[in-house]
């Protein structure tokens, strides 16, 4: 839920993410979750393991076509392109960690 938060707030700041309401950006979670866990999966079974620089980088550009899926299925979100869809990722990334700071200050 939080990570649909954060995606809600990205596509409200216009960088590259059109988020037509919070069910949208809830689907667009779930789909990203499940899409990102079976890539994590089968790079984990092919002994693929990146860390550092080139791993977040790699992780970025993932991150990236992985928002691209998903706004290709989930109808109410858009992504323009590449290079917007790896802005709004980053955006996305800095939002949810954000939002789980605020809230492990919370609760």
């Amino acid at each position: 839920m939080l990570y649909a938060l954060a995606i809600w707030v990205v596509g409200k700041f216009g960088l590259g993410l059109k988020v037509s309401g919070f069910v949208p950006a809830i689907v667009a979670a779930l789909v990203i979750a499940v899409v990102s866990a079976l890539i994590v999966w089968l790079t984990g079974a092919s002994g693929l393991s990146l860390g550092g620089f080139l791993g977040a980088i790699i992780h970025l550009i993932v991150a990236a076509l992985v928002l691209m899926f998903a706004g290709n299925v989930v109808k109410g979100l858009k992504v323009k392109g590449f290079v917007p869809a790896l802005i709004a990722a980053a955006a996305i990334a800095v939002a949810s960690w954000l939002i789980n700071a605020v809230v492990g200050l919370v609760f």
